[in-house]
């Protein structure tokens, strides 16, 4: 039976929520409640489907608010560690900040605190370790903001268009995606920059190194305005057979 690497996930959970105000006025994003529970609990439970062992959650907006959440610091009975950031460093930064936590992973899934999805992560993984690459996105053909590049072998060519090199089809980035934690060693420390751009160095840096699986199977929302927020909530508090993300 193949070893499973992925024992840790990072949650990023510092962001502002501006999107939401005047929901996250007093309240970090992802704590907004979801059917009596916060919204980050759904990506616990997803990610726990892979087997995941312990969370990593950065934070900054309203840090204290974690820590009421969850006072135990865990999680169905899997630790979270939280990692306040006092100057917001973005997706890229935040992840260069979790690094000396990292000292006993080979490679760790991430994940977006602010959308809602049942995707099989499995396929993810599976994916990840079959094409042996530093990254690996979880990508869809549809939805609002398709701007990946991915070539027919897998491989991404661009991303927001930036270096101009088209692909064999353009996706959407779900903001879940696993990571050799060797490359880390890429991203300066306490730069504040999104992890898009550090994915964009290593495209040139090492063509091949960041690739991407489409997984269209299964619901995903990324949970920004007040009017998707109130929409799954809505759908949420229904009765279990009407819910699409459990």
């Amino acid at each position: 039976m193949t070893r499973n690497r992925f024992k840790t996930a990072f949650i990023l959970g510092a962001g502002l929520g501006t999107r939401l105000r005047p929901l996250t006025e007093y309240i970090p994003k992802p704590l907004l409640p979801l059917n009596g529970r916060p919204m980050i609990t759904y990506a616990m439970d997803h990610l726990l489907g892979i087997g995941i062992e312990r969370f990593i959650v950065n934070t900054h907006h309203f840090p204290e608010k974690y820590s009421e959440a969850f006072p135990h610091r865990m999680w169905r009975g899997v630790p979270i560690e939280f990692r306040y950031e006092p100057t917001l460093l973005d997706t890229g930064g935040g992840l260069k900040n979790i690094e000396d936590l990292l000292a006993g992973d080979e490679a760790i899934v991430c994940y977006n605190g602010d959308i809602l999805c049942n995707m099989a992560l499995d396929i993810l993984v599976a994916s990840h370790e079959a094409q042996g690459g530093e990254v690996t996105l979880a990508l869809r053909t549809t939805g609002p903001n398709l701007n990946v590049d991915i070539d027919p072998s897998g491989a991404i060519c661009d991303m927001r268009h930036m270096l101009k090199r088209p692909g064999a089809a353009i996706c959407l980035f779900t903001g879940i995606y696993t990571v050799e934690t060797s490359t880390l060693a890429a991203i300066e420390k306490n730069m504040i920059e999104s992890v898009v751009d550090v994915f964009l160095r290593r495209i040139v840096a090492n063509p091949g190194s960041i690739r991407g699986v489409i997984i269209d199977s299964g619901e995903w929302d990324d949970i920004g305005s007040v009017d998707v927020y109130n929409r799954l909530a809505e759908q949420l508090s229904c009765p279990d057979e009407k819910r699409p993300h459990t």
